[in-house]
Protein backbone atom coordinates (compact mmCIF):
# COMPACT_ATOMS: atom_id res chain seq x y z
CA UNK A 1 0.00 0.00 0.00
CA UNK A 2 1.22 3.50 -0.75
CA UNK A 3 -1.39 5.45 1.21
CA UNK A 4 -1.43 6.66 4.83
CA UNK A 5 -3.45 4.72 7.40
CA UNK A 6 -5.49 6.67 9.91
CA UNK A 7 -4.58 6.30 13.58
CA UNK A 8 -7.85 6.02 15.57
CA UNK A 9 -6.11 7.28 18.70
CA UNK A 10 -5.04 10.58 17.12
CA UNK A 11 -7.70 11.12 14.42
CA UNK A 12 -9.97 14.16 14.95
CA UNK A 13 -13.53 13.56 16.09
CA UNK A 14 -16.81 14.41 14.37
CA UNK A 15 -15.53 13.39 10.95
CA UNK A 16 -17.77 12.38 8.06
CA UNK A 17 -16.70 11.22 4.61
CA UNK A 18 -18.47 10.10 1.43
CA UNK A 19 -17.18 7.03 -0.42
CA UNK A 20 -18.06 7.01 -4.13
CA UNK A 21 -17.48 4.11 -6.54
CA UNK A 22 -16.28 5.22 -9.98
CA UNK A 23 -16.78 3.20 -13.16
CA UNK A 24 -15.04 4.38 -16.29
CA UNK A 25 -14.46 7.78 -14.73
CA UNK A 26 -18.18 8.27 -14.03
CA UNK A 27 -19.61 9.04 -10.58
CA UNK A 28 -22.54 6.98 -9.24
CA UNK A 29 -26.16 7.99 -8.92
CA UNK A 30 -26.70 10.08 -5.79
CA UNK A 31 -23.08 11.23 -5.50
CA UNK A 32 -23.89 14.91 -4.99
CA UNK A 33 -26.15 14.28 -2.00
CA UNK A 34 -23.58 11.99 -0.36
CA UNK A 35 -20.85 14.62 -0.82
CA UNK A 36 -23.06 17.36 0.62
CA UNK A 37 -24.05 15.19 3.59
CA UNK A 38 -20.37 14.52 4.36
CA UNK A 39 -19.53 18.22 4.30
CA UNK A 40 -17.46 17.97 1.13
CA UNK A 41 -14.99 15.25 2.20
CA UNK A 42 -14.78 12.49 -0.42
CA UNK A 43 -12.99 9.24 -1.22
CA UNK A 44 -13.43 8.06 -4.83
CA UNK A 45 -12.47 4.45 -5.53
CA UNK A 46 -12.51 2.40 -8.71
CA UNK A 47 -11.54 2.50 -12.35
CA UNK A 48 -11.26 6.11 -13.48
CA UNK A 49 -11.30 7.42 -9.90
CA UNK A 50 -8.84 10.21 -10.78
CA UNK A 51 -10.98 11.42 -13.70
CA UNK A 52 -14.13 11.21 -11.57
CA UNK A 53 -12.45 13.17 -8.76
CA UNK A 54 -11.72 16.00 -11.22
CA UNK A 55 -15.46 16.57 -11.50
CA UNK A 56 -15.75 17.11 -7.74
CA UNK A 57 -13.46 20.11 -7.38
CA UNK A 58 -16.36 22.60 -7.41
CA UNK A 59 -18.30 20.88 -4.61
CA UNK A 60 -15.74 19.04 -2.46
CA UNK A 61 -13.36 20.35 0.20
CA UNK A 62 -11.05 17.31 0.42
CA UNK A 63 -10.69 14.51 -2.15
CA UNK A 64 -8.83 11.18 -2.06
CA UNK A 65 -8.82 9.20 -5.32
CA UNK A 66 -8.06 5.47 -5.19
CA UNK A 67 -7.34 4.37 -8.75
CA UNK A 68 -7.86 0.60 -9.00
CA UNK A 69 -9.28 -1.56 -11.81
CA UNK A 70 -12.50 -3.56 -11.83
CA UNK A 71 -15.00 -3.82 -9.00
CA UNK A 72 -13.95 -5.76 -5.90
CA UNK A 73 -16.02 -4.59 -2.90
CA UNK A 74 -14.72 -7.18 -0.42
CA UNK A 75 -11.07 -6.55 -1.29
CA UNK A 76 -11.56 -2.77 -1.38
CA UNK A 77 -13.24 -2.79 2.02
CA UNK A 78 -10.36 -4.63 3.70
CA UNK A 79 -7.84 -2.28 2.08
CA UNK A 80 -9.80 0.88 2.98
CA UNK A 81 -10.69 -0.06 6.56
CA UNK A 82 -7.46 1.35 8.14
CA UNK A 83 -7.80 4.54 6.07
CA UNK A 84 -11.41 5.06 7.28
CA UNK A 85 -10.77 4.10 10.91
CA UNK A 86 -10.81 7.72 12.11
CA UNK A 87 -14.13 8.59 10.43
CA UNK A 88 -17.23 8.78 12.61
CA UNK A 89 -19.64 8.35 9.69
CA UNK A 90 -18.92 6.83 6.27
CA UNK A 91 -21.63 7.63 3.71
CA UNK A 92 -22.21 5.89 0.39
CA UNK A 93 -24.97 6.57 -2.14
CA UNK A 94 -27.54 3.79 -2.20
CA UNK A 95 -26.64 3.14 -5.83
CA UNK A 96 -26.11 -0.48 -6.95
CA UNK A 97 -22.34 -0.28 -6.33
CA UNK A 98 -22.82 1.66 -3.11
CA UNK A 99 -25.19 -0.98 -1.75
CA UNK A 100 -22.64 -3.67 -2.64
CA UNK A 101 -19.66 -1.93 -1.05
CA UNK A 102 -21.36 -0.56 2.10
CA UNK A 103 -21.90 -3.87 3.97
CA UNK A 104 -18.35 -4.97 3.19
CA UNK A 105 -17.01 -1.67 4.56
CA UNK A 106 -19.18 -1.99 7.67
CA UNK A 107 -17.89 -5.51 8.32
CA UNK A 108 -14.24 -4.62 7.64
CA UNK A 109 -14.46 -1.53 9.90
CA UNK A 110 -16.41 -3.51 12.54
CA UNK A 111 -19.24 -1.00 12.76
CA UNK A 112 -23.00 -1.11 12.09
CA UNK A 113 -24.59 -0.39 8.72
CA UNK A 114 -27.60 1.94 8.45
CA UNK A 115 -29.27 1.29 5.10
CA UNK A 116 -31.81 3.49 3.37
CA UNK A 117 -30.98 6.78 5.10
CA UNK A 118 -32.38 10.13 3.99
CA UNK A 119 -30.03 11.99 6.35
CA UNK A 120 -26.92 11.01 8.31
CA UNK A 121 -25.20 12.86 11.12
CA UNK A 122 -22.86 12.26 14.04
CA UNK A 123 -24.69 9.92 16.42
CA UNK A 124 -27.42 8.66 14.13
CA UNK A 125 -29.45 8.82 10.95
CA UNK A 126 -32.95 9.41 9.63
CA UNK A 127 -34.15 6.43 7.62
CA UNK A 128 -37.00 5.68 5.25
CA UNK A 129 -38.94 2.44 5.67
CA UNK A 130 -41.87 0.75 3.90
CA UNK A 131 -41.40 2.70 0.71
CA UNK A 132 -41.31 6.06 2.47
CA UNK A 133 -44.46 5.50 4.54
CA UNK A 134 -42.43 5.54 7.76
CA UNK A 135 -39.56 7.89 8.64
CA UNK A 136 -37.54 6.94 11.72
CA UNK A 137 -34.70 8.63 13.61
CA UNK A 138 -32.08 6.11 14.69
CA UNK A 139 -29.50 6.71 17.43
CA UNK A 140 -26.15 5.04 16.77
CA UNK A 141 -23.65 4.93 19.60
CA UNK A 142 -20.31 5.11 17.87
CA UNK A 143 -19.04 5.14 14.28
CA UNK A 144 -21.21 3.66 11.53
CA UNK A 145 -21.61 3.25 7.76
CA UNK A 146 -24.74 4.55 6.01
CA UNK A 147 -26.24 4.37 2.54
CA UNK A 148 -28.06 7.52 1.42
CA UNK A 149 -31.11 7.17 -0.86
CA UNK A 150 -30.52 9.12 -4.11
CA UNK A 151 -33.03 11.88 -4.80
CA UNK A 152 -34.15 12.07 -1.17
CA UNK A 153 -33.57 15.79 -0.74
CA UNK A 154 -32.48 18.99 -2.43
CA UNK A 155 -28.87 20.09 -1.94
CA UNK A 156 -26.73 23.14 -2.44
CA UNK A 157 -24.82 23.06 -5.72
CA UNK A 158 -21.70 24.73 -4.31
CA UNK A 159 -18.89 24.00 -1.92
CA UNK A 160 -19.69 24.43 1.80
CA UNK A 161 -19.30 28.01 3.05
CA UNK A 162 -15.86 28.82 4.40
CA UNK A 163 -14.19 26.07 2.33
CA UNK A 164 -10.96 26.68 0.44
CA UNK A 165 -11.31 27.63 -3.22
CA UNK A 166 -9.22 24.63 -4.32
CA UNK A 167 -9.71 21.35 -2.44
CA UNK A 168 -6.78 19.14 -1.53
CA UNK A 169 -6.66 16.17 -3.91
CA UNK A 170 -4.58 13.09 -3.09
CA UNK A 171 -4.35 10.39 -5.78
CA UNK A 172 -3.40 6.81 -4.92
CA UNK A 173 -2.76 4.03 -7.42
CA UNK A 174 -3.83 1.17 -5.18
CA UNK A 175 -2.73 -2.43 -5.64
CA UNK A 176 -4.90 -4.71 -3.53
CA UNK A 177 -3.13 -8.02 -2.96
CA UNK A 178 -6.04 -10.00 -1.55
CA UNK A 179 -7.53 -13.32 -2.77
CA UNK A 180 -9.60 -12.81 -5.90
CA UNK A 181 -12.04 -15.47 -4.66
CA UNK A 182 -13.45 -12.98 -2.13
CA UNK A 183 -15.25 -11.12 -4.90
CA UNK A 184 -17.44 -12.25 -7.79
CA UNK A 185 -15.96 -12.11 -11.27
CA UNK A 186 -17.79 -9.97 -13.82
CA UNK A 187 -18.56 -11.96 -16.98
CA UNK A 188 -20.66 -9.34 -18.76
CA UNK A 189 -22.63 -6.18 -18.02
CA UNK A 190 -26.06 -6.15 -19.65
CA UNK A 191 -28.16 -3.00 -20.06
CA UNK A 192 -31.22 -2.84 -17.82
CA UNK A 193 -34.61 -3.61 -19.38
CA UNK A 194 -36.60 -0.33 -19.23
CA UNK A 195 -39.81 -2.31 -18.70
CA UNK A 196 -38.61 -3.91 -15.46
CA UNK A 197 -35.76 -1.76 -14.12
CA UNK A 198 -36.16 -0.35 -10.60
CA UNK A 199 -37.39 3.22 -11.02
CA UNK A 200 -34.85 4.47 -8.47
CA UNK A 201 -32.07 3.28 -10.80
CA UNK A 202 -33.59 4.20 -14.17
CA UNK A 203 -31.52 6.79 -16.11
CA UNK A 204 -34.57 7.68 -18.25
CA UNK A 205 -38.18 7.99 -17.11
CA UNK A 206 -41.52 8.74 -18.74
CA UNK A 207 -44.47 9.20 -16.40
CA UNK A 208 -48.10 10.22 -16.37
CA UNK A 209 -50.97 11.08 -14.04
CA UNK A 210 -54.71 10.66 -13.82
CA UNK A 211 -55.21 13.19 -16.60
CA UNK A 212 -54.34 10.54 -19.18
CA UNK A 213 -57.76 9.07 -18.46
CA UNK A 214 -57.43 5.31 -18.90
CA UNK A 215 -55.29 2.21 -18.57
CA UNK A 216 -55.19 2.04 -22.38
CA UNK A 217 -53.49 5.46 -22.46
CA UNK A 218 -50.80 4.10 -20.16
CA UNK A 219 -50.29 1.13 -22.47
CA UNK A 220 -49.56 3.66 -25.22
CA UNK A 221 -47.30 5.66 -22.88
CA UNK A 222 -45.40 2.48 -22.10
CA UNK A 223 -44.83 1.84 -25.80
CA UNK A 224 -43.47 5.37 -26.20
CA UNK A 225 -41.21 4.79 -23.21
CA UNK A 226 -39.79 1.57 -24.67
CA UNK A 227 -39.10 3.35 -27.96
CA UNK A 228 -37.12 5.97 -26.00
CA UNK A 229 -35.41 3.43 -23.75
CA UNK A 230 -37.23 4.93 -20.76
CA UNK A 231 -38.88 3.23 -17.79
CA UNK A 232 -42.51 4.10 -17.12
CA UNK A 233 -43.97 5.43 -13.90
CA UNK A 234 -47.05 7.18 -12.61
CA UNK A 235 -48.63 9.08 -9.76
CA UNK A 236 -50.40 7.64 -6.75
CA UNK A 237 -53.77 8.33 -8.38
CA UNK A 238 -52.76 6.09 -11.26
CA UNK A 239 -51.64 3.19 -9.08
CA UNK A 240 -54.73 3.52 -6.86
CA UNK A 241 -56.87 3.16 -9.99
CA UNK A 242 -54.95 0.01 -10.94
CA UNK A 243 -53.63 1.40 -14.21
CA UNK A 244 -50.06 0.71 -13.08
CA UNK A 245 -48.63 -1.57 -10.37
CA UNK A 246 -47.62 0.12 -7.11
CA UNK A 247 -43.95 -0.60 -7.90
CA UNK A 248 -44.27 2.00 -10.69
CA UNK A 249 -45.44 4.79 -8.35
CA UNK A 250 -43.24 7.89 -8.18
CA UNK A 251 -43.35 10.37 -5.32
CA UNK A 252 -43.33 10.77 -1.56
CA UNK A 253 -45.28 7.57 -0.94
CA UNK A 254 -43.69 5.80 -3.90
CA UNK A 255 -40.17 5.69 -5.27
CA UNK A 256 -37.65 8.55 -5.06
CA UNK A 257 -36.12 8.96 -8.51
CA UNK A 258 -33.09 10.77 -9.92
CA UNK A 259 -33.01 10.18 -13.71
CA UNK A 260 -30.92 11.99 -16.30
CA UNK A 261 -34.03 12.38 -18.50
CA UNK A 262 -37.56 12.74 -17.06
CA UNK A 263 -40.60 13.29 -19.27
Amino acid sequence: MNHPAADPATAPTDRMVAVLVARGGELPEGWSEAVAEAGGRVVVVGEGAHAAAAGLTTVATEIDAWETPGFAPAAWARAMAPFLAGEDVVILPASPDGRDLAPHLAAACERPLVAGAIAAFIGGARVSRRGGLIIEDLVVNGPFVATLIPGCRAISAGRPSGAASSPAVAVYDVRIDLPVAQDPRTIAILPADPATVDLAEAPRLIAGGGGLGSAEAFDLLGAVGLALGAAMGGTRVVTDLGWLPTTRQIGTTGVAVDPRLYI
